[in-house]
């Protein structure tokens, strides 16, 4: 596979990683099986999604030890990325951006990982009553320790101002330049697809022009760009698609254009190409350092995605897709 390099230190990884929240979090809970999903990982990694995405919250707390399972035999062959500063409640998240719980919540995680460096470590929020800047010193210093090798940021969601329709990750740029001044930032994980391009206006050209890596999570919108999915379906209670603004049965029917759209490129650039490789295609060809993070807990899908950076998009294909309508909500 593609490699692509992030950060200053110019860490190699592959152009799709693979996003593991969905084998223990967020996504059909009944569907979710140990094996399956080790089985995902492990052809990931031989496939070349060396990235691994997961977080200690995912679970909480189960994906990190079933990614454990699998580091402790190929450890080499992965990068393993986890992200620190948000606990589960009964009902409820919350942030915890103390500098001695991150430094914790790095052994804790180091142990379920069952290895004794994490390559990247993100900041999942930032804890309003805590200045960020304490908190990144406190993951500066686990770097110095040699327990992480580089530290990223997540976005905060940009969804919520949809509506407003600008300045949309602000607050992640302010959080950027404060604890830029601390230590480098190496990578920012922000949703980035097709029908989500809002990291493309100011969020990118930052993260380019100081070559920090760009995580794109969700690039196939939730599944619903793979063209898999049947409006009115429904989804499980635990599912976070029940409550997604996308995902009522008339936004999704709504939203048949944009998947029409991916499916007719697909096809001219031979059968066996999907709709999903061509959103793939679209989020590596927005810049060099940018890196895709579609989550899937099965074998078959962890290929399929594995295969897009070999899908090379022309520019009629590009212009085919930025003149697709732009995505619906259910408070359009």
């Amino acid at each position: 596979m593609e490699r692509r390099t992030i950060g200053a230190g110019a860490l190699a990884v592959g152009a799709v990683g693979l996003g593991c929240m969905p084998m223990s979090w967020a996504y059909s809970g009944s569907r979710q099986r140990g094996e399956t999903s080790l089985r995902a990982v492990h052809r990931a990694l031989d496939l070349g999604s060396t990235l691994l995405d997961t977080a200690d919250m995912y679970g909480p707390f189960t994906n990190e030890l079933l990614l454990g399972r699998v580091l402790k035999e190929r450890r080499a062959d992965a990068f393993v990325s986890t992200k620190v500063g948000l606990l589960v409640g009964e009902q409820h998240v919350v942030a915890n951006g103390r500098p001695g719980y991150v430094k914790r919540a790095c052994d804790a995680s180091l142990r379920r990982l069952q290895t004794d460096v994490i390559d990247l470590y993100q900041l999942h929020r930032a804890d309003p009553e805590v200045p960020v800047e304490e908190t990144w010193g406190a993951m500066a210093e686990l770097v110095r320790a040699g327990k992480v090798r580089a530290l990223g940021l997540c976005a905060v969601g940009a969804r919520g101002g949809r509506r407003s329709g600008a300045g949309l990750h602000d607050t992640t740029l302010r959080q950027l330049q404060r604890v830029q001044q601390v230590f480098p930032v190496a990578a920012v994980e922000a949703e980035l697809s097709v029908w989500s391009p809002e990291a493309l206006q100011a969020l990118l050209p930052w993260c380019d022009a100081r070559g920090v890596g760009i995580l794109a999570a969700m690039p196939l919108g939730n599944g619903f760009l793979t063209g898999t999915l049947t409006p009115g379906e429904g989804f499980e209670p635990d599912d976070l698609r029940a409550r997604h603004p996308r995902f009522t049965a008339e936004m999704m029917a709504a939203n048949q254009p944009i998947v029409a759209g991916l499916r007719r490129i697909a096809r001219r650039h031979g059968e066996h190409v999907t709709p999903a490789q061509v959103a793939l295609a679209w989020v590596l060809a927005q810049g060099r350092h940018v890196i895709a993070l579609p989550g899937t807990k099965t074998e078959r899908w962890a290929a399929e995605n594995a295969a897009a950076p070999d899908l090379h998009l022309t520019g009629e294909d590009l212009a085919e897709i930025s003149r697709l309508p732009p995505a619906h909500d259910s408070w359009d």
